[in-house]
């Protein structure tokens, strides 16, 4: 019997205030103000649990945990569950994908 498939993918939204931190923007040099910042993510838990563990602070990013407002379910959802490693490869995949498409991202 396989192993149940529980990564994930997620997005977060990141309020605009973000765009103040210099190394944010270094890494958007093509940044569409007319698009989100996002933070991109992987994680073994659901999407809102870990959402809820970056805002406490337990193994956040700083940027999800100050500038982090809610999840974007319609950028992600589509892709989990997978196994870890494809979500692992996903991660990088869909950041890259947003930055492409003019999104403010964040991926650690």
């Amino acid at each position: 019997m396989a192993a149940r498939h529980h990564h994930h993918v997620y997005v977060v939204l990141l309020s605009q205030d973000v765009l103040y931190e210099p190394k944010f923007v270094k890494c958007n040099p093509d940044y569409d103000p007319a698009k989100p910042c996002v933070y991109v993510g992987m994680t073994g838990l659901d999407p809102d649990a870990r959402f809820d563990k970056h805002k406490a602070g337990v193994r956040a990013n700083r940027y999800v945990q100050k500038y982090g407002q809610r999840l974007l379910p319609e950028l992600y959802e589509c892709y989990n569950p997978m196994p870890y490693a494809a979500a692992a490869e996903m991660e990088v995949e869909l950041a890259i994908a947003l930055r492409e498409a003019g999104y403010g991202v964040w991926q650690a």
